[in-house]
Protein backbone atom coordinates (compact mmCIF):
# COMPACT_ATOMS: atom_id res chain seq x y z
CA UNK A 1 0.00 0.00 0.00
CA UNK A 2 2.83 2.47 0.89
CA UNK A 3 4.90 1.34 -2.29
CA UNK A 4 1.68 2.18 -4.29
CA UNK A 5 1.14 5.79 -2.35
CA UNK A 6 4.50 6.98 -3.30
CA UNK A 7 4.43 5.68 -6.62
CA UNK A 8 1.34 7.45 -7.32
CA UNK A 9 2.55 10.86 -6.28
CA UNK A 10 5.62 10.46 -8.01
CA UNK A 11 3.44 9.42 -11.08
CA UNK A 12 1.14 12.92 -10.53
CA UNK A 13 4.42 14.91 -10.25
CA UNK A 14 5.86 13.31 -13.59
CA UNK A 15 2.58 14.09 -15.12
CA UNK A 16 3.08 17.98 -14.37
CA UNK A 17 6.58 17.74 -15.52
CA UNK A 18 5.09 16.28 -19.04
CA UNK A 19 2.32 18.52 -19.37
CA UNK A 20 5.17 21.54 -18.46
CA UNK A 21 7.94 20.05 -20.76
CA UNK A 22 4.97 20.09 -23.81
CA UNK A 23 4.17 23.75 -23.14
CA UNK A 24 7.79 24.56 -22.77
CA UNK A 25 8.04 22.44 -26.81
CA UNK A 26 5.05 24.96 -28.30
CA UNK A 27 6.96 28.37 -26.86
CA UNK A 28 9.89 27.08 -28.50
CA UNK A 29 11.41 26.56 -24.69
CA UNK A 30 13.54 23.67 -26.20
CA UNK A 31 16.32 23.27 -23.61
CA UNK A 32 13.34 23.65 -20.64
CA UNK A 33 11.30 21.04 -22.85
CA UNK A 34 14.16 18.55 -22.59
CA UNK A 35 15.56 19.07 -19.15
CA UNK A 36 11.57 18.33 -17.69
CA UNK A 37 11.12 15.66 -19.73
CA UNK A 38 14.26 14.11 -18.46
CA UNK A 39 12.49 14.80 -15.03
CA UNK A 40 9.52 13.16 -16.22
CA UNK A 41 11.27 10.43 -16.98
CA UNK A 42 13.31 10.15 -13.86
CA UNK A 43 9.93 10.15 -11.90
CA UNK A 44 8.12 7.63 -14.18
CA UNK A 45 10.61 5.12 -13.71
CA UNK A 46 11.22 5.82 -9.75
CA UNK A 47 7.93 4.99 -9.21
CA UNK A 48 8.13 1.88 -11.28
CA UNK A 49 10.68 0.50 -9.23
CA UNK A 50 9.41 1.33 -6.24
CA UNK A 51 6.28 -0.65 -7.34
CA UNK A 52 8.06 -3.40 -7.53
CA UNK A 53 10.16 -2.99 -4.29
CA UNK A 54 13.24 -1.88 -5.69
CA UNK A 55 15.20 1.18 -3.77
CA UNK A 56 17.09 2.97 -6.34
CA UNK A 57 20.39 5.05 -5.94
CA UNK A 58 19.92 8.93 -5.76
CA UNK A 59 20.75 9.91 -9.01
CA UNK A 60 19.09 10.94 -12.20
CA UNK A 61 19.64 8.08 -14.15
CA UNK A 62 18.66 4.66 -13.21
CA UNK A 63 18.58 3.17 -16.60
CA UNK A 64 21.39 0.38 -15.17
CA UNK A 65 18.91 -0.36 -11.88
CA UNK A 66 15.65 -0.95 -14.01
CA UNK A 67 17.67 -3.66 -16.97
CA UNK A 68 19.50 -5.23 -13.53
CA UNK A 69 16.22 -6.12 -12.08
CA UNK A 70 13.78 -6.67 -15.41
CA UNK A 71 12.68 -10.08 -14.03
CA UNK A 72 10.64 -8.10 -11.34
CA UNK A 73 8.26 -6.39 -14.22
CA UNK A 74 5.19 -7.94 -15.99
CA UNK A 75 6.37 -9.13 -19.51
CA UNK A 76 4.46 -6.37 -21.24
CA UNK A 77 6.47 -4.05 -19.17
CA UNK A 78 10.29 -5.73 -19.82
CA UNK A 79 9.54 -5.99 -23.47
CA UNK A 80 10.25 -1.62 -23.32
CA UNK A 81 12.77 -1.72 -20.95
CA UNK A 82 15.70 -1.34 -23.22
CA UNK A 83 13.65 1.50 -24.62
CA UNK A 84 13.34 2.98 -21.79
CA UNK A 85 16.90 2.85 -20.28
CA UNK A 86 17.95 4.12 -23.45
CA UNK A 87 16.26 7.22 -23.24
CA UNK A 88 16.03 7.89 -19.42
CA UNK A 89 20.41 7.06 -20.45
CA UNK A 90 20.50 9.61 -23.15
CA UNK A 91 18.04 12.35 -21.17
CA UNK A 92 20.20 12.74 -18.15
CA UNK A 93 23.22 12.86 -20.46
CA UNK A 94 21.64 16.34 -21.49
CA UNK A 95 20.32 17.31 -18.56
CA UNK A 96 23.25 19.49 -17.45
CA UNK A 97 23.53 20.85 -21.04
CA UNK A 98 20.05 21.78 -21.13
CA UNK A 99 20.04 23.92 -17.93
CA UNK A 100 23.94 25.42 -18.39
CA UNK A 101 24.24 24.93 -21.54
CA UNK A 102 28.35 24.82 -22.85
CA UNK A 103 29.88 27.32 -20.06
CA UNK A 104 33.62 26.74 -20.71
CA UNK A 105 32.36 27.79 -24.60
CA UNK A 106 30.49 30.61 -23.76
CA UNK A 107 26.94 28.40 -25.24
CA UNK A 108 23.59 29.40 -24.23
CA UNK A 109 21.33 26.58 -23.38
CA UNK A 110 19.48 27.55 -26.71
CA UNK A 111 22.60 26.63 -28.40
CA UNK A 112 23.20 23.08 -27.52
CA UNK A 113 19.58 22.07 -27.39
CA UNK A 114 17.64 22.04 -30.71
CA UNK A 115 14.04 21.57 -31.39
CA UNK A 116 14.42 18.25 -32.93
CA UNK A 117 16.68 16.95 -29.42
CA UNK A 118 13.34 18.37 -27.71
CA UNK A 119 10.47 16.67 -29.92
CA UNK A 120 12.38 13.47 -29.34
CA UNK A 121 12.65 13.85 -25.17
CA UNK A 122 9.09 14.98 -24.94
CA UNK A 123 7.45 11.86 -26.98
CA UNK A 124 10.18 9.99 -25.23
CA UNK A 125 8.57 10.74 -21.83
CA UNK A 126 5.11 10.29 -22.71
CA UNK A 127 5.56 7.23 -24.13
CA UNK A 128 7.73 6.19 -20.94
CA UNK A 129 5.12 8.00 -18.85
CA UNK A 130 2.05 6.02 -20.03
CA UNK A 131 4.37 2.79 -19.81
CA UNK A 132 4.74 3.46 -16.54
CA UNK A 133 0.93 4.87 -15.35
CA UNK A 134 0.21 1.19 -17.06
CA UNK A 135 1.94 -0.25 -14.51
CA UNK A 136 1.00 1.76 -11.42
CA UNK A 137 -2.88 0.88 -12.80
CA UNK A 138 -1.64 -2.42 -12.91
CA UNK A 139 -0.90 -2.44 -9.10
CA UNK A 140 -3.47 -0.37 -8.19
CA UNK A 141 -6.22 -2.68 -9.48
CA UNK A 142 -4.56 -5.93 -7.79
CA UNK A 143 -4.88 -3.94 -4.25
CA UNK A 144 -8.79 -3.03 -4.20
Amino acid sequence: MRLVRMASSYMRQALSRLEDAEDALREGNYPYALRLSQECVELSLKASLKLVGIEYPKVHDVSDVLIENRDRFPEWFKERIEFMAETSFNLAAKRELAFYGGEEDFLTPDDVISREEAEMAVRGAREIYGICRRLLEAYTREET
